[in-house]
């Protein structure tokens, strides 16, 4: 079986979540072959893998939001292409920005690999100037003509040239998020009638919504055009899909509630290899200095800001304690440095940053692990150090909540959950973890047992392995019949 994997902003150029999902799916499928569709931000990151690439993978293909700045519009004026957009055809451009368009494939039509039209002389076109004067009389009458222009031109000009992308040949199209990776698979499923999959690891969505709401680049005006715009991103995966993934239940009822359908949806939770930390021993019963570990990137999503004011407030109860943010620095360098420079304000000690180190080798010397993230989706860093008996503190997003108290399981809490950004609250769940050696060795077992029960790598190898060939025989049987 051959199959078309689609990755936005992930695998594999950036290390950890998502990416190591996707390695962990061809690695422990020799048996298919694999075809990545890799979306990253910036045409600079070509070729540059953070991952040594599995030898079922036998081709990638890499696309990159910026690579239209190189493509110039045909020269003259306000003229583009002679020919004209139909009516229809226009109120599809129109229903993208509104955030009303059910159907995209007037617009994979109109811009696809083999149509006439070309993105960058469409937006030249006195078409689109039509376009924005219509929405200028009428959801824009107090915001400058200009704004308008060059606010939509920038929503336009990515996602039209990457509906150019040619159909890769594939018997299954599987998207790992529902934003221009999940608009492309909904072409490619529209082109071939093939299958088409779509996980999400977080709510591609609600992540739009919250990044634009509190960005600074987006005016106030143009905000909810932005969410509109990805919102109708979503829609096209969620209505071209044969069957749509969530990692927890709670993932799937906001699917639900964002317009999937709820016969297509199921939860297929992440696994790992409880046989890779077998051998970590559990928790020394005798008092020790409390050592905290964060198995994070030291990026802006993880907030390691709030992470290290509730850890100078733990010093305050437990001098004694020691953080260690094992990970990659080089990420975000503006990000990391005002983090070293906050630790250095507040003149807070034992906060150590470890590189880019193997997990499984530091796991053994940790009491705990502690996630203060502002967005997940099930982070396989709590599922790995439950797997290691390691008990676990993380703040209220995505299936933390889940994995650590359970949904409801025989088995009891594992650590603690605690509100976004609130050092307070999150340094009185690490002092409450760190009572004692036996409230974290028995907070550690309650956690492997969980993992043990409810998150192996093999369930979740054999669960896709069974969703592929399930969605394959329909396929065959439907183009028999």
């Amino acid at each position: 079986m051959k199959i078309c994997l689609l990755a936005e902003g992930c695998y594999p150029y950036v290390a950890g979540g998502v990416s190591s999902w996707i390695q962990m799916l061809i690695q422990g499928m020799p048996e298919h072959e694999f075809v990545i569709l890799a979306i990253g931000a910036e045409k600079k990151l070509r070729g540059r893998f953070k991952y040594e690439i599995p030898k079922n993978v036998t081709e990638i293909r890499e696309y990159f939001l910026d690579e239209y700045l190189s493509k110039r519009p045909a020269p003259g004026k306000f003229s583009g292409s002679k020919k004209r957009l139909t009516q229809t055809q226009k109120d599809a451009v129109l229903s993208l920005l509104r955030g009303t368009l059910r159907d995209w494939r007037e617009l994979f039509a109109l811009f696809g690999e083999n149509a006439s039209f070309l993105p960058n002389d469409f937006l030249m076109s006195m078409d689109f100037l039509d376009i924005i004067t219509e929405l200028c009389e009428n959801e824009y009458k107090n915001t400058p003509f200009r704004d308008t222009f060059w606010t939509v031109r920038s929503i336009l000009l990515p996602v039209l040239n990457l509906l150019k992308c040619p159909v890769p040949d594939a018997d299954i199209y599987h998207t790992v998020a529902t934003g221009y990776a999940g608009l492309l698979g909904a072409k490619f499923k529209a082109a071939t009638g093939k299958p088409f999959l779509v996980t999400e690891h977080g709510i591609y969505t609600r992540e739009r919504e919250e990044e634009i709401l509190k960005a600074d680049w987006v005016s106030v005006y143009f905000k909810q055009t932005w969410i509109s715009f990805f919102t109708s991103l979503s829609r096209a995966a969620y209505e071209e899909a044969d069957r749509i993934v969530s990692l927890y239940y709670g993932a799937r009822r906001i699917q639900i509630s964002l317009g999937a359908s709820p016969e297509k949806c199921l939860v297929i939770p992440n696994g790992i290899s409880m046989e890779r930390f077998a051998d970590i021993p559990p928790i020394p019963e005798e008092p020790h200095a409390l050592t905290i570990g964060a198995v994070i990137r030291v990026v802006p999503i993880k907030d390691i800001k709030t992470m290290i004011y509730s850890f100078d407030l733990v010093k305050s109860s437990r001098p004694d304690a020691v953080l260690y943010l094992i990970g990659p620095c080089d990420e975000d360098p503006d990000y990391y440095r005002e983090c070293t420079d906050l630790i250095a304000s507040l003149g807070c000690r034992d906060i150590h940053f470890t590189g880019r180190v193997n997990v499984a080798d530091w796991l053994p010397r940790l009491d705990m692990v502690i996630l203060t993230s502002i967005s997940e989706g099930q982070p396989f860093v709590l599922l790995e150090a439950m797997a290691a008996r390691r008990p676990v503190l993380a703040t209220n997003v995505g299936s933390c909540r889940e994995i650590i108290e359970g949904f409801p399981d025989e088995f009891g809490p594992c650590g603690e959950v605690a509100p976004v950004m609130n050092p307070a609250q999150i340094a009185r769940g690490i002092l409450k973890i760190g009572e004692s050696t036996a409230v974290m060795r028995s907070l550690g077992e309650n956690g492997w047992r969980r993992a043990d029960k409810y998150y192996r790598d093999s369930d979740f190898l054999n669960s896709y392995k069974i969703l592929y060939q399930e969605v394959m025989n329909e396929w065959q049987a439907s183009a028999l019949s």
